[in-house]
């Protein structure tokens, strides 16, 4: 596919990207800052369509699904996670209505939000503010995570979905994640790379082209921009360390 968003072939944000991702694995999306990711995994449920090039899912062209259909079986969690005004039971049962609260709370503790819920006096009854402004950045990123754990939809995409996580509980929360496997297609986008590295495939994206694909091993083996990033975060890492 190519895509942009002046729908200028001169002006692309992707450029003949072409990935095949097979039902029940984890793949990891990365590259800088504006190279493409959150474009990219956006086609699939048709938030844009693209400039040229086919997204199939099942095979078939997404255009020839109703977009009720399509985004049904799509759950996607963004940086900025929107929440509602209403409880948070309300809002972990825009996933699913029918949820019981022994649900609730199970998707909860794999996201770990059960953690700050539980301290609240009223529990999944608590309401929450207008853009849920009676939470941190942290709770409403987990809480988003937990609805869409919540859906039983077969294709999750997580978009830098741990942003505001301290590292422990993202380490925890993505162990969760990837205890999907094999039941759900899980889209991984991190800039965190460690987050990336037990997924079945990595495909690497760099100004919006191709840049590599592979798994974290054979990716750091073929060298190039991914283990470039591996390396520089590392280094960072380990002075981090150190400096404590």
């Amino acid at each position: 596919v190519c895509f942009s968003y002046t729908r200028n072939p001169d002006k692309l944000a992707l450029r003949h990207v072409t990935l095949h991702i097979d039902s029940g694995e984890t793949i990891g999306v990365i590259g800088g800052t504006g190279e493409g990711k959150s474009t990219l995994v956006s086609l699939i449920p048709r938030v844009y369509d693209p400039l040229s090039g086919t997204v199939k899912v099942d095979g078939r062209d997404v255009r020839e699904y109703t977009l009720e259909n399509l985004r049904s079986g799509v759950s996607m969690v963004l940086q900025n996670g929107s929440l509602f005004s209403g409880t948070i039971a309300d809002n972990l049962r825009w996933a699913d209505p029918n949820a019981t609260l022994a649900q609730m709370q199970a998707a909860c503790a794999i996201a770990r939000a059960d953690e700050y819920i539980d301290r609240f006096p009223d529990g999944y009854e608590t309401v929450l503010e207008q853009n849920a402004a009676n939470l941190s950045g942290g709770q409403r990123q987990r809480l988003a995570l937990a609805r869409a754990l919540l859906h039983d939809s077969p294709v999750c995409i997580f978009d830098e979905a741990t942003s505001n996580i301290d590292v422990e509980s993202e380490i925890d929360i993505m162990a969760g994640i990837h205890r999907l496997a094999g039941r759900k297609t899980v889209i991984l986008i991190s800039h965190r790379l460690a987050n990336v590295t037990k997924a079945d495939n990595i495909y690497v994206l760099d100004h919006g082209r191709p840049a590599g694909q592979g798994t974290h091993e054979a990716l750091l083996a073929q060298g190039g921009l991914y283990a470039d990033l591996w390396n520089r975060q590392q280094a960072l890492e380990n002075y981090g360390k150190e400096a404590q």
